[in-house]
């Protein structure tokens, strides 16, 4: 039971994210929006907004990542997968977040702990004229969305676990998210 709960909270978390994701897209939509009708209509030009842009997009990214990992929407080899039993799914599962995504979100959410700090430390801003002050605060999302991904991967190491011993099939008994 233990277990099913903690893949139910790592679950609701990365909903979270895609929550997240998908508010964050929304204000790009806006941000977007007001940069062409300022640029076009009246030929104004910001470069804050044109960086908030790549910023509010490496944020969508990084945090719809999580979501994906835990719904399905991650890269596999499906010529293989798709065929195979439950209990199939669960193994090449279990073994590619051990082995694969564990180790390199880990590994790349320590670094980025180093690389949010320096920018903090350093008070690092845009380069340009006009551009966005606080950079480490985009550069901070880097090792949070990793350790994230690292929370999802738990999450589907629990669930294919859960597989294996019986108790759950939740999250094999649906295709993966088709884009």
């Amino acid at each position: 039971m233990l277990l099913l709960n903690l893949e139910r909270g790592i679950t609701r978390f990365s909903n979270l994210l895609g929550v997240v994701s998908t508010v964050l897209f929304i204000a790009l939509l806006f941000n977007v929006f007001y940069d062409v009708l300022m640029r076009y209509v009246f030929n104004d030009v910001s470069i804050g907004m044109q960086e908030l842009e790549w910023h509010l997009y490496a944020a969508i990214f990084l945090l719809g990542i999580p979501y994906g990992i835990q719904h399905g929407g991650h890269v596999r080899v499906d010529l293989i997968y798709e065929n195979l039993s439950i209990r199939g799914k669960a193994w090449i599962d279990l073994f590619g977040c051990i082995f694969f995504l564990m180790p390199f979100t880990l590994l790349v959410g320590y670094y980025g702990v180093g690389f949010a700090h320096e920018a903090y430390s350093l008070g690092e801003t845009s380069g340009d004229p006009g551009g966005l002050p606080y950079r480490w605060i985009i550069k901070a999302v880097i090792p949070f969305a990793f350790f994230s991904m690292a929370i999802s991967g738990l999450g589907m190491i629990i669930r294919c676990i859960n597989v294996l011993r019986g108790v759950s099939e939740d999250g094999f008994s649906h295709p993966p998210i088709q884009h």
